[in-house]
C-alpha cells in the first residue's frame, strides 16, 4: 500500500506542475475489466482523449491495481489521483448520504433506484464539494441478492453464518439478520470462501457470474435487496485546471457514461443471472415468510438511516417518496 501510495504521490505532484494542455491522468477503479463499470470507465477514458486531441490523456488502473478501494476517495481528495471510481456506499461512516443505495428494500427495481438517486443526487454533491470532489457520472449495479451454500427458506437458515460486508451499510444488515459481518472485497470473495473466512453473501448476479461463483456456493436467492452504484469523481482542484473546453468535454463524456450505464445495466442484469443457472447455480425467487423477514429489516435501516442526519436524509427521503 505504501508503494502504491507512493507512486500516487509521485503522479500528483507531476499533474500539479503539468501544463493545462498536457495533462496525464490517473483513475483506479475497483472492479475488474469484465464489469459493467470498469468497461464504461474504459469509453470514457477514450472519449476525453479524442475529445482533448490527446491533450488529457487518461490511465484507468482497474481491479485496484493502482489503490485498494476503500482509498480511493482519500486518493482522489487529496490529489494523489485525479479521479476515480468508486462503490458509494464505501463512503457511508463519511456522511449517510452516501448510504442511500444500501438500504435494503428502499429501492429495489432500476426506476426506483433512479428516482432516488435523484432525490439523492444534490446532497451527494453537496458532500462530495465540501471534501474537494466533483460527481462526474454513476453506474447502477443489478439488484443485491443472496449467495448460499444451502437453500434459504426463511432468516434462521442464515442464522451464525460469516457474512460478506464491503460497507457500514452491509455489516449493519449482518448484525441485523443474525450473522457475523465479515469485509470481503471483491477480488478476495473466492479465497474468502474456500477457506471459510465467508459461508454467504448478498451481491449482484454480475459479482457472482464474474467471480465464477459457481465454484464455491450453490444457490442465489433473488430478493433483490437494493440497487447501489458506482461514482466516478474528480479532483476539484485538478478539474478547475482545466480550460472551459476541455471540462465541457469531460462532462459531456460523463453523461454519455451515465447514460450507457443504466441503460446496460438491465441487459447485464439478465445476462449475468442467466450465467449463474447455466453454469449450475440453482436461482430461486425468496419465499414470502423470507421476505418479510428482510422488510423488517430494512424498515429498521431505514429508520435509523434517516436518524443519523435528518435533514439530509429526510430531504432525499422527502424528494424521493
Amino acid at each position: 500500500m505504501f508503494k502504491q501510495l507512493a507512486t500516487a504521490t509521485l503522479m500528483a505532484g507531476a499533474f500539479l506542475t503539468t501544463a493545462v494542455n498536457a495533462a496525464q491522468w490517473h483513475m483506479p477503479t475497483p472492479y475488474g475489466d469484465a464489469n459493467l463499470p470498469t468497461k464504461i470507465a474504459y469509453e470514457f477514458a477514450e472519449d476525453i482523449k479524442a475529445g482533448t486531441n490527446g491533450d488529457i490523456n487518461i490511465t484507468v488502473h482497474s481491479g485496484a491495481s493502482l489503490v485498494k478501494h476503500p482509498e480511493i476517495p482519500r486518493a482522489v481528495r487529496t490529489g494523489q489521483v485525479q479521479l476515480g471510481e468508486i462503490f458509494i456506499g464505501i463512503m457511508g461512516n463519511t456522511h449517510p448520504v452516501f448510504k442511500h443505495d444500501n438500504i435494503p428494500f428502499l429501492a429495489t427495481s432500476f426506476d426506483d433506484a433512479k428516482r432516488l438517486w435523484e432525490a439523492a443526487k444534490p446532497e451527494v454533491e453537496k458532500q462530495l464539494d465540501k471534501e474537494g470532489m466533483k460527481l462526474l457520472y454513476s453506474v447502477p449495479w443489478p439488484a443485491q441478492s443472496l449467495y448460499t451454500k444451502a437453500p434459504v427458506d426463511r432468516m434462521s437458515d442464515l442464522e451464525g453464518l460469516k457474512m460478506r460486508a464491503y460497507s457500514p451499510s452491509t455489516s449493519r444488515l449482518a448484525d441485523l439478520m443474525n450473522t457475523t459481518p465479515t469485509t470481503v472485497q471483491v477480488p478476495e470473495i473466492p479465497q474468502a470462501f474456500s477457506t471459510g473466512i465467508i459461508d454467504a453473501m448478498i451481491t449482484s448476479p454480475s459479482t457472482g457470474a464474474n467471480g465464477q461463483a459457481w465454484d464455491y456456493v450453490s444457490h442465489y436467492t433473488d430478493i433483490k435487496a437494493w440497487i447501489p452504484k458506482n461514482v466516478v469523481v474528480v479532483n476539484k482542484r485538478a478539474f478547475r485546471r482545466l480550460s472551459d473546453e476541455q471540462q465541457q468535454v469531460i462532462l459531456d463524456a460523463a453523461a454519455a457514461a451515465e447514460m450507457k450505464g443504466w441503460d446496460g445495466v438491465r441487459v447485464t442484469a439478465a445476462e449475468d443471472t442467466a450465467t449463474l443457472a447455466e453454469n449450475g447455480i440453482e436461482v430461486s425467487e425468496p419465499s414470502e415468510q423470507l421476505m418479510q423477514e428482510f422488510q423488517k429489516i430494512g424498515d429498521i435501516m431505514i429508520q435509523e438511516w434517516e436518524e443519523e442526519a435528518p435533514k439530509e436524509v429526510g430531504t432525499i427521503l422527502q424528494n424521493y417518496r
